[in-house]
């Protein structure tokens, strides 16, 4: 892998073409190029090109990218190689669904705890896992060795999760609360904004509505 820096947009992209590729082999191709890659993920071939020179040179010129290799090289890349353990905090509706489907953290990805301050939650069970206490965390997260947290709490309770995560050695925070968390540089915090994705589509339906009365 070259030393430089890489783009959170690459890292980003990188699970994109592993599922489609994950598509393919199911389906028996062996071989895509990139131009399939491309209008298959509506995307520019020459930048998922580029994206994956950055790793190495998995294609031949004239043959394309061997589904099979570039898959098992993708997910090195992304150190789904290896198990990773997360834990969530948050037995509400959200946090219900991210444990009764385990699978969306698929490959050695798996949730293995899951926490809540509610009293009345704390027993019930998840996906064959029994939500604990948030005084159980620090314990459960060095014994699991768990390195990943998700937060689905109400954004007035998410930054106080957050501590509680940074503080048993969480190394990378999935924020579904819709607020920004505030957390060491050494934590690696991703937020996912319902509100904030949808609002957006708005602002394109509007753009498109406008260009349409124009023309």
């Amino acid at each position: 892998m070259k030393s430089m820096k890489i783009s959170e947009a690459v890292v980003r992209r990188l699970p994109i073409y592993l599922r489609f590729l994950n598509e393919l082999s199911r389906m028996n191709v062996t071989t895509v190029s990139s131009q399939d890659l491309g209008n298959k993920l509506n995307l520019n071939p020459a930048q998922i090109r580029k994206d994956l020179a950055y790793f190495g040179e998995f294609g031949k010129k004239g043959i394309g990218y061997d589904v099979a290799y570039l898959i098992e090289k993708i997910r090195q890349i992304l150190k789904l190689d290896r198990e990773i353990k997360v834990a969530l905090v948050g037995a509400g509706n959200l946090g219900r669904a991210l444990s009764n489907y385990n699978a969306y953290l698929q490959d050695n990805m798996r949730i293995v705890a899951v926490f809540d301050a509610m009293p009345d939650k704390v027993g019930e069970k998840l996906n064959n896992l029994t939500v604990r206490s948030m005084d159980e965390l620090a314990a459960v997260v060095k014994e699991k060795q768990i390195r990943i947290g998700i937060i689905t709490v109400p954004a007035s309770e998410a930054q106080n999760v957050a501590n509680h995560f940074v503080g048993a050695g969480v190394e990378a925070i999935l924020n579904f609360a819709p607020v920004v968390i505030r957390v060491p540089d050494h934590v690696r915090v991703h937020h996912a904004d319902f509100t904030t994705d949808l609002q957006s589509l708005a602002y394109y339906l509007e753009n498109e509505k406008t260009d349409a009365n124009r023309e």
